[in-house]
């Protein structure tokens, strides 16, 4: 919450001072789905892609971040929205430093990303779902994530006993069950190119 105290610092800087020396516009990239769905492998792919092409980047994914900034909260409903909330405002930093930032979070209430959206102008802000059914995603399982939500080791695991609301109109949607993960990339690739992110 703000105070009369605290007040912003005019940044010498711009961001389209940054965009102009970058050689393109930075957005977020918001990847959101089930665990196991592909968000974390895409999201490096595609970062992967945007270096070569000379692109500034950076991932935030959910189990880093987990470890340090938000390591101090757990998986009830009100910590998870907290969890997206510091993700959206650091991202909001990141794009003003002109990079162009991939989230990789499962991120499940739609509440929450509609919050990080409002944080930012319409243009700035891609949600990108990563629809991949229950029963895939399971098979995948290389945390064993599942097994133990299925056991009752793990409590509030989405997809088993906590809730994932489905993006209602995403930017973009990616089936990763049945999309090769360099057709996933082509199609973000794309979004980017369309929207004026990138030129190349």
């Amino acid at each position: 919450m703000a105070t009369p105290n605290i007040k912003g610092y005019p940044p010498l800087v711009s961001r389209s001072d940054r965009a102009k020396q970058n050689g393109h516009r930075s957005v977020i990239v918001w990847f959101t789905g089930l665990s196991g769905a592909g968000k974390s492998t895409l999201a490096h792919a595609v970062e992967g892609r945007l270096h070569k092409l000379g692109c500034r980047t950076f991932v935030l994914d959910g189990d880093n971040v987990r470890h340090g900034l938000c390591s101090d909260l757990g998986f009830a409903k009100a910590d998870r929205s907290e969890n997206v909330r510091r993700i959206g405002e650091m991202s909001k930093l990141f794009i003003e430093a002109g990079v162009i930032t991939l989230t990789a979070f499962i991120s499940p209430y739609q509440d929450d990303r509609n919050k990080v959206r409002a944080l930012v102008e319409a243009e700035d802000f891609l949600e990108i779902y990563c629809h991949c059914p229950l029963e895939v995603c399971e098979q995948r399982d290389v945390k064993g994530l599942y097994v133990k939500a299925r056991s009752g080791e793990i409590e509030e695991f989405t997809g088993i006993s906590s809730p994932y609301e489905s993006p209602a109109s995403p930017e973009l949607l990616l089936n990763t069950s049945l999309q090769s993960l360099d057709e996933c990339v082509d199609k973000v690739l794309a979004l980017l190119q369309q929207r004026g992110i990138i030129n190349c």
